[in-house]
């Protein structure tokens, strides 16, 4: 049984039915989603925490420490890529799609690659 806890950066209240934020390190809360054997088991939200410019090892560390697997994001920076990379989270992209619930679908289904070294952003959000 293969499980997984997926993290997606949201606006607003977050949910399967919510949309994926634009800057994964300035989201509302993350909409975490319980896999098991590619199937969704539960829904469930962490409020993001704030951090200044610089500070991004807080999404990093809140994320690890609620055991998430896998992040899909629409762009990172590089520093908070390696910070997932070192804990063991896999970051994947999608830039395409805004709404949560098809994101998912993809990411399951194994639609989306891991975020690539020349795909980073240069950090302040767009």
């Amino acid at each position: 049984m293969k499980k997984q806890r997926i993290a997606i950066p949201s606006m607003g209240e977050g949910g399967l039915e919510g949309h994926r934020a634009g800057h994964f390190g300035h989201c509302d809360v993350f909409t975490c989603i319980d896999a098991e054997d590619g199937k969704i088991v539960k829904v469930s939200t962490i409020e993001n925490q704030e951090h200044v410019q610089g500070g991004c090892m807080v999404p990093v560390n809140l994320l690890a420490e609620n055991n998430v697997t896998s992040l899909v994001v629409g762009g990172i920076g590089f520093r908070p890529l390696m910070g997932f990379r070192q804990v063991g989270i896999d970051v994947y992209h999608d830039s395409e799609r805004l709404e949560i619930k098809p994101v998912i679908e993809d990411l399951l289904a194994g639609k989306l690659p891991l975020i690539t070294d020349d795909q980073v952003c240069g950090g302040g959000g767009h």
